[in-house]
């Protein structure tokens, strides 16, 4: 089950790489707990979403926010119904032009073959004080 839980992962950042979103939304429980750590009112990014149609918001608002020069999923660890990613991004805070690049976590939880839970880990603070300008 493990290694069908990456290649899902897999297809999810392909699919954001494509600016795919059914993609995206197909490989998610219809109730996904999807939480990118961090307070909403320092950057509109973060925060906690339930649902579906709460993750294809964080997505546009992803869109509208960031602008990537570089997306790069490295590595890929399971464990039960765990997947583990790390990985690099770049780009820049579009409202200020501030560049951002640091390295990322997240991990994927599944439940019935599809993502039930996400938590994204990455330096808040660097969006945050991009985001200040």
């Amino acid at each position: 089950m493990s290694n069908a839980n990456i290649t899902l992962v897999q297809g999810i950042y392909s699919g954001f790489g494509r600016g795919d979103v059914a993609s995206i939304i197909g490989g998610l429980s219809p109730d996904v707990d999807w939480q990118t750590v961090g307070l909403a009112k320092d950057y509109p990014v973060f925060g906690q979403r339930n649902g579906k149609a709460a993750v294809q918001e964080f997505i546009a608002q992803v869109a509208a926010t960031e602008e990537f020069f570089e997306f790069s999923p490295r590595e890929f660890y399971a464990a039960d119904d765990k997947v583990f990613a790390l990985g690099f991004y770049a780009g820049k805070i579009k409202n200020t032009g501030q560049p951002f690049s640091c390295e990322w976590a997240h991990v994927f939880t599944f439940a019935g073959g599809k993502v039930s839970r996400f938590r994204e880990f990455t330096d808040t603070a660097q969006f945050v004080a991009g985001y200040r300008g």
